[in-house]
């Protein structure tokens, strides 16, 4: 017999020790790569997360903080209070107080009024869940801050290019006339148009999304549907510190939240003067991370937000704005 010829014709193969061995190797390298892809997925949301974060605060904030840099801006009647008969006149029709937003305070509606109180360019308040401040607003949010603001917009512009759903300030530097877009311009001798602007910031939620909100001022008040402006979604709050000089030396010396601001403050009255005003913003992720706890407490100024073990990744965003354009009374 030729054992050489039966040797040649032999199968070799894995034995079946062998092939579990293997296929259990195998098995742990799959769960090792699915666990990499998981981590990478994981990775991927939550970067994607901070990064919407983190823009959509940032533009929260810069729209905020262009209008209330500018604050106070009335052009050539910058600086000076407005009172009706001496240096200013309405020519525009009245606005209803029903169709206005006013905040409080005796002088604070889009127009100023014959009542013996400075025109407020400025005013906030935080919402409480028993209502009160503006009624102009319904549904905003609780325990979140509602920022009023008002002055004109630059740079001037030329009568062909005035809005019929706008309203304007004609100006010299002694005297205001207000009137609508759709009026002839006043007969105001060397004088300059410019835009009236009244916004009003606050937070809304719509769909179980919190959104930045904003009211405009637009032809006959602001309560048309047109007025409402859906600025940022996934803003959850808000809070606005009022910085005063108390001293003269034009930089503020307190920052104080908006109920421990009194009437005399508001109007830069009793050696209070509005200087600066800072801005904090609580940003929410739009979807809820079921992988993810969130145990944080932010503090926003002078007031803290607990997130209280929900899915939704946060990051506050601040800043602080110098007042340009101070009121000399």
């Amino acid at each position: 017999m030729n054992t050489d010829n039966k040797l040649s014709h032999a199968q070799w193969g894995f034995s079946l020790v062998e092939l579990m061995v293997a296929m259990v190797v195998s098995l742990f390298l799959t769960l090792g790569v699915f666990s990499m892809f998981a981590m990478s997925s994981t990775n991927v949301t939550t970067t994607s997360q901070f990064n919407q974060l983190q823009e959509n605060g940032r533009i929260a904030l810069a729209l905020i903080e262009r209008d209330v840099s500018q604050l106070g801006f009335m052009g050539d009647m910058t600086g000076t209070d407005f009172v009706l008969g001496m240096n200013t006149t309405i020519d525009a029709p009245a606005i209803a107080a029903a169709n206005d937003c006013i905040g409080a305070g005796a002088n604070n509606a889009s127009f100023p009024n014959n009542q013996a109180a400075h025109f407020r360019r400025i005013w906030g308040y935080e919402h409480s869940a028993g209502g009160g401040g503006m009624a102009c607003i319904p549904d905003v949010s609780v325990d979140t801050d509602v920022l009023q603001v008002k002055r004109l917009i630059g740079p001037s512009i030329a009568p062909a290019a005035l809005n019929s759903n706008r309203y304007y300030m004609a100006t010299t530097s002694s005297q205001a006339v207000i009137f609508a877009g759709d009026q002839a311009v006043p007969p105001l001798t060397n004088s300059r148009i410019w835009e009236l602007q009244h916004h009003v910031y606050f937070i809304q939620t719509d769909n179980n999304v919190p959104v930045l909100m904003r009211r405009v001022l637009g032809k006959g008040g602001m309560k048309s549907g047109s007025s409402y402006e859906q600025l940022v979604e996934g803003v959850e709050n808000i809070r606005v510190m009022y910085g005063f000089d108390s001293n003269g030396d034009k930089s503020a010396d307190s920052f104080r939240p908006a109920q421990s601001t009194t009437s005399f403050m508001w109007d830069n009255t009793a050696l209070q003067r509005l200087v600066a005003v800072r801005i904090y913003v609580l940003v929410r992720s739009l979807e809820e991370d079921n992988s993810y706890t969130n145990n944080t407490v932010y503090t926003l100024g002078d007031k803290e937000i607990a997130a209280n073990g929900d899915g939704f990744r946060r990051k506050v965003v601040m800043t602080t704005v110098v007042l340009e354009n101070p009121i000399l009374l």
